[in-house]
C-alpha cells in the first residue's frame, strides 16, 4: 500500500468516527440542554469537513510530477494543513462567543438550564474515542512523514482537550447545584483557547512550507556534513533547502579539485547525491553546482561563507 493510500485510509477511519460522534453529541446537545455540548459538536462538525478536505486533497498529492508540475504536487499537503489550522482557529472563536454570550445573560439574570445526564455521557465517549482516534493517527503521521495526516491528529486531540473541559464543566453544572451551571458555557470558553492554541503551530508549520522556508539549521548542517564526508569534496557553500511536502530539496556548490576530470567529478557528484538520497529519501531534490578549486589552496571549512572559499574559476569567479 502506498503513502498516499494509507493516509487517506488513516482518514476515513477518523471520518467515520467523527461522523457518529458528532451526530450522538448534536443529540445529546439538544437533550441535555447544554451549550457546551452543542459546542463540542460544532467542533466534531468541524473535524468532519478537515476529513473530507484532506481525504480529496491526497487525490492530487498521489499525482507524479508533470509537465506543469516539475516538482510534483506535494505542497497540496501544506495547504491541507492550513485549511485544517484555518479550520481550528474559526471553531475555537466559535465556540468563545457562543459561551461569553451565555455567560453574559447568566449574569444578568437569565438562568441556565440544567444539563441532562445524556450529555454528560457524550461528553465522556468523546473524550475516549477522540484521544483514541489523536493517537492512532498520530503515529501514522509521523509513519508516513505527513504534515496534513499531522494536523489532523492535532485535531482529534484538540476535540479531546475540548471534551475534557466540557465533561467537567456539564459534570459540574449536573451535580453541585444550580449556581455551579454556569460551569457549562465556561467550560467552552476554556476549552476555545486550547483549540486556537492547538492550531497556531499548524499555520506557521504550512507557512513555513509554502513561502518555501529553509529546513532547520540542525538539518542543514547535516547536510554539509554529509556532503564533505565524501572523498573528493573540498568544500561546500551557497545551500538553499526547503521542503515540498514528505520530501526536501537541496541546491548548493560543491567545490572540488581543479585537476579531476568532467568524469572524475561528475562520479564524486553521483556518490554525494547517492548519500543524500539514502539518508534523506529516495524522493529527495538534489540540484549540485561543481566548482573547480587550485589544488593548493588548503580546503574550506564545511559552509564557509563565499568569501572565505577557495576563488573558484572560470565564469563563477565572478559571481
Amino acid at each position: 500500500m502506498d503513502r498516499e493510500t494509507r493516509a487517506v485510509r488513516v482518514t476515513w477511519i477518523g471520518f467515520f468516527v467523527n461522523t457518529v460522534l458528532t451526530l450522538f453529541k448534536y443529540a445529546a446537545g439538544f437533550m441535555g440542554n447544554s451549550a457546551a455540548m452543542l459546542a463540542d459538536a460544532t467542533h466534531s462538525l468541524t473535524d468532519l469537513v478537515t476529513d473530507m478536505v484532506v481525504i480529496l486533497g491526497f487525490r492530487i498529492v498521489r499525482k507524479p510530477a508533470d509537465d506543469t508540475h516539475d516538482y510534483g504536487h506535494g505542497k497540496v499537503e501544506a495547504l491541507l494543513a492550513g485549511i485544517c489550522g484555518i479550520t481550528l482557529i474559526a471553531a475555537g472563536f466559535g465556540i468563545f462567543w457562543s459561551g461569553t454570550h451565555a455567560i453574559w445573560h447568566f449574569f444578568t439574570g437569565e438562568p441556565i438550564e440544567r444539563p441532562g445526564m445524556i450529555a454528560f455521557v457524550a461528553a465522556i465517549l468523546s473524550v475516549v474515542s477522540k484521544e483514541w482516534l489523536y493517537r492512532y493517527t498520530n503515529v501514522w503521521g509521523k509513519k508516513l512523514n505527513s504534515s496534513a495526516v499531522i494536523a489532523k491528529a492535532w485535531d482529534h486531540r484538540s476535540d479531546a482537550f475540548s471534551s475534557v473541559g466540557t465533561t467537567l464543566g456539564i459534570g459540574g453544572a449536573v451535580f453541585l447545584g444550580e449556581k455551579a451551571r454556569i460551569l457549562d458555557p465556561l467550560a467552552a470558553v476554556v476549552v476555545s483557547f486550547f483549540i486556537i492554541k492547538a492550531a497556531l503551530p499548524i499555520l506557521k508549520e504550512c507557512m513555513d512550507e509554502l513561502l518555501e522556508a529553509s529546513l532547520p539549521e540542525e538539518r542543514e548542517k547535516e547536510v554539509e556534513n554529509l556532503i564533505m564526508s565524501v572523498d573528493g569534496v573540498r568544500g561546500t557553500h551557497k545551500l538553499r533547502t526547503r521542503k515540498i511536502g514528505p520530501v526536501i530539496a537541496v541546491d548548493i556548490h560543491v567545490l572540488m579539485d581543479e585537476s579531476l576530470s568532467l568524469y572524475e567529478a561528475h562520479e564524486i557528484s553521483d556518490s554525494v547525491e547517492r548519500l543524500l538520497r539514502e539518508t534523506f529519501g529516495s524522493g529527495t531534490y538534489i540540484s549540485l553546482h561543481m566548482e573547480p578549486v587550485s589544488y593548493n589552496v588548503p580546503p574550506p571549512h564545511c559552509g564557509d561563507l563565499e568569501s572565505q572559499s577557495p576563488a573558484p574559476m572560470g565564469k563563477d569567479r565572478q559571481e
